[in-house]
């Protein structure tokens, strides 16, 4: 009896602990459930993935939850290309397409919708999914695959498309519509499947509607022989250059002043390379750029002098081409204060006008040695005809044939990019390429040695590709 009340008074505290307890408690509701991040799955195609002897123009294709179909025309790439795009749309968890063209016969075609299909709730995208039927006996399943690099600076274009012509005339691209289509991944990637047993000749180009090389401005690239798709097609690389380099006319300024009878007369403007009013030894020359064109030029009347006004001997003053720039070069001293003196009547402009009609001064002064660094560059591997670019940005800053070893007792401090030329015809620059002569453009290699040169400083670095 004792050990029946002894079990009931416990029962009656756990009791209680647990009645205050869940009057203490919070109580939270029910979450709905983790975030949906799963793409939509196909689980229903008419006629079924793979199928052969298809006939029928119309294709369904049921996914496991609602979809939509966005970007159609940038994302969904149907091969062989047909001549009308056939119509896709989309309905709750169905996908369908309509070919408006005959379907080929023995032909595999491919569906290859990118990032076009989407769950309609979270915006999970099935990537590259891909439908493949065939008209024939069987499902073709030849493959190429390759990579496409920019010649001229090692870089990657995604937005570029490869292309397969199986009429073989040189003047197809020109004129005829290619056969087949792969776009470029991030890395420059493309890739063919379900290809028959053909010939065809590779070419690179824009995306643009008529698939057609119609611009010599637009980035290009071919191969030069015909690629055999039953044989096994990897790891193709293909240069793709601009035969002919776009030239922006830069806006020239005008610069007036008035005259007292109310009419204008122009006056002499230039401009020079002076940064902040300092020369940088590793230009070769002060260059003053005139707004007018000139015609005659009394080097008598142009000097430059030091602090004390005495004339820097061996001055050499070179007018250019276009009678715009007149360059002046001199052996000056580091860390030094100079004048640049144009006196009168030095310079006339193409009506022989007076147009320096008082002297001019100019002061500048020059960097110091300790400004600028050494630099040291040591090459690992065997040198044939290449050729070391140095970029800072997209300016190209110097251009220097490879050898064991490049020493520059100066150098302007700052980040570079470095880029090896195979400098094929041995001219020190970059020769693009010519499809009507089957010229493959030049290739650049963009190394990952990135240099860093501080000033006053011994800098260094050992190249390999």
């Amino acid at each position: 009896m004792q050990m029946l009340f002894i079990r009931v008074k416990k029962n009656l505290v756990y009791l209680l602990i647990i009645f205050c307890c869940s009057n203490c408690a919070n109580i939270i509701p029910p979450s709905g459930g983790p975030r949906d991040s799963l793409p939509p799955v196909l689980i229903i195609a008419f006629p079924k993935d793979s199928a052969i002897n298809v006939t029928s123009k119309k294709i369904t294709l049921t996914f496991d939850e609602f979809v939509e179909v966005k970007d159609i025309s940038q994302q969904v790439v149907i091969n062989p290309l047909p001549e009308t795009q056939p119509n896709i749309d989309y309905k709750l968890k169905n996908i369908f397409i309509n070919f408006k063209d005959s379907l080929l016969p023995n032909t595999t075609y491919t569906i290859n919708f990118g990032n076009a299909i989407k769950d309609v709730n979270e915006g999970n995208i099935a990537k590259n999914a891909t439908y493949v039927f065939s008209t024939g006996k069987k499902i073709d399943n030849n493959t190429l695959e390759g990579s496409v690099i920019i010649a001229k600076d090692g870089s990657v274009d995604s937005s570029l498309i490869v292309v397969l012509h199986y009429n073989l005339s040189d003047t197809s691209i020109y004129s005829l519509k290619p056969q087949y289509l792969s776009k470029l991944n991030g890395e420059g990637k493309f890739l063919f499947k379900h290809l028959p047993d053909t010939v065809y000749n590779v070419f690179v180009l824009t995306n643009n509607f008529s698939k057609k090389y119609d611009d010599t401005t637009k980035l290009f690239g071919f191969l030069n022989e015909p690629i055999n798709t039953k044989k096994a097609n990897e790891g193709i690389k293909i240069f793709a250059f601009k035969q002919v380099e776009e030239i922006s006319k830069p806006e020239v300024p005008k610069s007036t002043t008035s005259r007292s009878d109310g009419r204008e007369k122009k006056k002499l403007n230039f401009t020079t390379n002076l940064t902040n009013g300092r020369f940088d030894f590793l230009d070769s020359a002060i260059v003053l750029t005139s707004n007018l064109t000139l015609k005659n030029i009394n080097e008598q009347n142009i000097k430059i002098v030091d602090s004390n006004y005495l004339a820097v001997p061996n001055l050499e003053i070179i007018t250019d081409t276009s009678f715009t720039k007149v360059s002046l070069k001199a052996k000056l001293n580091f860390e030094s204060k100079y004048f640049i003196l144009v006196k009168t009547e030095a310079l006339t402009d193409t009506t022989t006008k007076l147009i320096s009609s008082k002297t001019d001064t100019l002061s500048f002064t020059t960097f110091k040695e300790s400004d600028y660094g050494k630099l040291k560059i040591r090459v690992n591997q065997s040198i044939t005809n290449e050729v070391l670019l140095i970029y800072k940005g997209d300016v190209l800053m110097n251009t220097v044939p490879l050898n064991k070893e490049i020493v520059f007792k100066m150098y302007k401090p700052g980040e570079y990019e470095l880029r090896i030329l195979k400098d094929e015809n041995q001219n020190k620059i970059w020769d693009s390429g010519n499809y009507k002569l089957k010229q493959q453009p030049e290739k650049v290699i963009s190394l990952k040695n990135k240099l860093s040169i501080k000033p006053n400083w011994d800098n260094e670095i050992q190249l390999t590709w």
